[in-house]
């Protein structure tokens, strides 16, 4: 099977909100086994949505239409409906008795023409009732198409997904499998990685697939496999998954239907009654937000001092002044002593430290734009790493955050039985 998604909005095409409904729409149908093999963004202008319609025609199984279906004027999703359908607008009673309970009694407040409005549908679609929402969804059929209609709102069109839209296609079609499995690797560029699974790669079966997915100082390896048995893709994917890490077993970390690397630190430092804190300067609290992004954090994750300015790093770490003058604020040894210093305010066992220049300046350091000095304080010693992470500014914070959460685990996995 294969679908389109079509985002309606002006909004969405001036870069007012970011569209985050097709991501959630297409992991949801991929999960069930629909090919989703385009995604548009359009205008809220009726032409351009009849052509789009058109033009979709008998090519796709599918079309997953999200956006203008709110009851102000600008929202012409209904209309330009009924005059692809050669349809009209008529009162749904069910979808009328919602959105009255939902104005009247939950909101407290009289219900107006414009709210009842939301109860007019084509006649000839199939409702897709919305229980979160006064927008119900709409499921029509022209030749060998089928166009599905949801609200915009994020909220809304989830519950329609999740409750009347993947149900149904399950009921109506027969879908392929389509089976996932990302590796996730650290420490090694994408070209790297490839040179040292090449082979392997060039012996996977037909019907699997793979897909490098690199981010700064990450590269994620997807595994696809599309087939009608269920049995053999996932003896094949899992039998590849082995013979990968014989290979690069060095660099995997996890695997994305697992836990995320900040959840694996998390669960290490649980499992040994550690504890963490952070000194960030370059990194600017980064760090530290994905450390804390794991429910449960406070258990282990003690606090953080972002000690951006130079004066800071002196009033509240207590860096000495001269050490900074003979070194410069970014250098090992700074880096050193921010761990060192990090670790007895906050009482920790563990403690992470970061001190760079990201640019695209220099400012205050000696250091070339771009260096970086990471530091992390064990219970037993501390380790500094120097690195060069290049440019763009965004590029070394996020290649800094990764590395260092790379160094934590790589150590606390040492005190691993």
């Amino acid at each position: 099977m294969k679908a389109t998604i079509i985002t309606i909005g002006d909004e969405i095409l001036i870069g007012q909100i970011v569209d985050t409904n097709s991501a959630f729409i297409a992991k949801s149908f991929d999960k069930i086994g629909v090919e989703i093999n385009e995604m548009i963004s359009i205008s809220d202008n009726k032409q351009h949505i009849l052509e789009t319609f058109k033009k979709l025609q008998d090519k796709v199984d599918l079309v997953i239409i999200t956006g203008g279906l709110g009851p102000t004027k600008d929202d012409i999703t209904k209309k330009t409906f009924c005059d692809y359908f050669e349809d009209e607008l008529v009162v749904n009673d069910d979808v009328l008795q919602h959105v009255t309970q939902l104005i009247e009694g939950f909101y407290k407040r009289p219900i107006t023409q414009i709210n009842k409005d939301q109860s007019l549908v084509p006649s000839k679609c199939t409702v897709l009732h919305n229980q979160v929402g006064t927008a119900p969804g709409m499921w029509m059929r022209k030749e060998n198409t089928v166009f599905i209609s949801l609200p915009g709102v994020p909220f809304e069109m989830k519950y329609l997904v999740e409750n009347e839209i993947i149900p149904k296609v399950v009921r109506e079609y027969k879908r392929p499998y389509i089976l996932h499995k990302t590796i996730l690797t650290y420490g090694q560029g994408e070209s790297m990685v490839a040179e040292r699974i090449e082979n392997w790669e060039n012996d996977l079966p037909e019907f699997i697939k793979l897909a490098y997915l690199p981010s700064p100082g990450r590269v994620r390896l997807r595994l696809s496999a599309r087939g009608i048995d269920k049995e053999l893709l996932e003896k094949s994917i899992e039998e590849n998954v082995v013979s990968l890490a014989k290979i690069i077993g060095d660099i995997i970390v996890g695997f994305d239907d697992d836990e995320p690397l900040e959840t694996v630190i998390g669960n290490l430092l649980k499992q040994q009654k550690k504890t963490i804190s952070t000194a960030e300067s370059c990194t600017g609290g980064k760090i530290a937000q994905v450390l804390t992004s794991v429910s449960g954090a406070s258990n282990y994750f003690k606090g953080s001092v972002v000690s951006y300015a130079t004066e800071t790093k002196i009033s509240v770490l207590g860096i000495p002044e001269n050490l900074i003058n003979e070194y410069s604020v970014v250098s090992a040894e700074v880096a050193k002593q921010m761990a060192i210093n990090v670790k007895s305010i906050m009482k920790t066992d563990y403690a992470i430290a970061t001190t760079g220049n990201a640019g695209p300046t220099k400012g205050e350091s000696k250091a070339e734009v771009g260096t970086v000095f990471i530091a992390l304080a064990t219970p037993n010693n501390v380790i500094v790493s120097a690195f060069n992470f290049g440019q763009p500014r965004e590029k070394v914070i996020d290649r800094t955050v990764i590395k260092s959460m790379e160094i934590l685990r790589k150590e606390i996995l040492k005190n691993v039985l």
